[in-house]
């Protein structure tokens, strides 16, 4: 693999002993894994259907490693959000941010979403959670992804940290910052990132992340955990980022954690002015786990000024459109999902009561789309299908995962079928993908178009 020398000529002096293991590690393939979504099936369900050759990810216990001649990402069950393909190092994130349901939770550089959705699983539909990017074509692809994985307690906004900070002093009970970097920890899975390494974009990725941390420090409550992490091996955008803001913020400090075998510890010797337990930080390198290189740091915020929460003022929706959507509730469904609703013209959401005001914020997804209203009648979202389980529709159709129906309708082809007329929620395996309407013995197909799978 071809790095860059002055890279290589950095970590032969930080690593010294180590930096021919290190550099052995290029000449290795990348480590691939999955991570279920136990919003959606239990651990001991999915691996009593798992189509796929899988191995224990230590440190989570959704966690699977697969080989990389497979391709789970082109499988049924991704479509229908039974688990989330992510870089194995990178899950250590969510089990250290180990948010907890009821609890408010943000992940402020969330995209593409992988750490997001970690998050929501634990959270089992319970509190909110705040997922935010930035930039807007990633926001647009986190927002997909907290669709599929059937999330219904997350917001997805696409704000700047300086915005999110006057809305929200004193907020959070935990914030994720998983901060823009140089992508050292990523080069052998991204040629990109080694295009655009250099000693001047270190620089200048230290230099953003302090200020990112300085906007999420104010949103933090008293007592509230705030985690750090980067996929980068620069000593100046760990070790150094981490000195540089617990000498600002003192009222922080680190927490001491579970360090997983193989993981390591923070080094004081690599930055000058090194806060006191840098040590109690984390790294994660490619040739001691089956991982890519990533940096965490745990923070506990010790004192400071809980401002008071202040929730949505409900608003009042159109009688016409909610009866719309009851009826159709009524006749779909054995649950009436959501008890607070928002309309954005003719989209309906279910929000959670914990949801504070979003007014004057770029929002993307303020809750879990229910569906559009047209002429008097409710059609209901894919988002709303991936969030049900099969017992919660009066109608269902099931296709098997290894059957033709089942690419046929993520083709968008309209299947022969039998039931009552009227709204079906798809399945497979048992577990929602999508919806169809059944007319006489044809099922029209509601599979998004975006999402459709192409050729044969």
């Amino acid at each position: 693999m071809n790095l860059p020398q002055t890279f290589k000529d950095k970590m032969q002096t930080l690593l010294q002993d180590e930096y021919d293991a290190f550099i052995r590690s290029y000449e290795e393939e990348k480590n691939q894994g999955l991570r279920i979504n136990t919003l959606k099936i239990s651990i001991d369900e999915f691996l009593q259907i798992n189509p796929f050759t899988t191995e224990k990810i230590p440190w989570v216990k959704e966690g699977y490693f697969y080989p990389n001649n497979e391709r789970p990402g082109k499988h049924p069950y991704h479509e229908a959000g039974l688990y989330y393909i992510q870089e194995p190092s990178a899950m250590a994130v969510g089990e250290l941010v180990d948010p907890k349901p009821g609890e408010y939770i943000l992940d402020l550089c969330a995209a593409p979403g992988g750490k997001t959705t970690h998050l929501a699983s634990k959270m089992n539909g319970e509190g909110l959670l705040v997922s935010n990017e930035i930039h807007p074509q990633r926001a647009k692809i986190l927002s997909q992804n907290v669709e599929r994985m059937g999330i219904k307690n997350a917001i997805v906004t696409n704000e700047t940290p300086e915005r999110l900070a006057t809305r929200f002093p004193s907020f959070f009970d935990r914030i994720l910052v998983d901060a823009p970097c140089s992508g050292e920890g990523m080069f052998r899975k991204d040629e990109e990132a080694r295009l655009h390494w250099s000693p001047d974009n270190v620089t200048l990725c230290a230099n953003r992340q302090d200020d990112i941390l300085e906007y999420a420090q104010s949103m933090l409550k008293p007592g509230g955990r705030l985690v750090y992490s980067t996929c980068t091996f620069s000593p100046e955008e760990n070790e150094g980022t981490i000195s540089r803001f617990l000498e600002k913020y003192p009222q922080f400090e680190i927490e001491q954690v579970e360090v997983y075998e193989g993981f390591s510890q923070g080094r004081a010797d690599w930055v000058e002015n090194t806060a006191s337990n840098i040590e109690q930080t984390i790294r994660i390198w490619p040739h001691l786990v089956k991982g890519e290189g990533h940096y965490i740091a745990v923070l506990k915020k010790k004192d400071g000024d809980e401002a008071p929460r202040i929730k949505y003022p409900k608003q009042k929706l159109d009688p016409k459109m909610m009866k719309a959507y009851q009826d159709f509730a009524g006749e779909t469904l054995n649950i009436m999902p959501f008890g607070y609703f928002l309309a954005f013209n003719d989209q309906l959401y279910g929000l959670p009561e914990e949801v504070p005001t979003l007014e004057k914020l770029k929002v993307l997804r303020p809750g879990l789309h229910l569906g559009t209203f047209k002429k008097n009648r409710f059609e209901p979202s894919h988002a709303l299908a991936l969030a049900l389980r099969k017992d919660e529709a009066k109608s269902v159709s099931n296709l098997s995962a290894d059957s033709d129906e089942i690419i046929s309708y993520l083709k968008g082809e309209v299947l022969q079928a039998s039931g009552p007329k009227g709204w079906h929620l798809i399945t497979v395996d048992g577990y929602s993908i999508g919806w169809g309407k059944l007319a006489g013995n044809m099922m029209k197909n509601h599979y998004p178009k975006g999402l459709r799978w192409m050729g044969n």
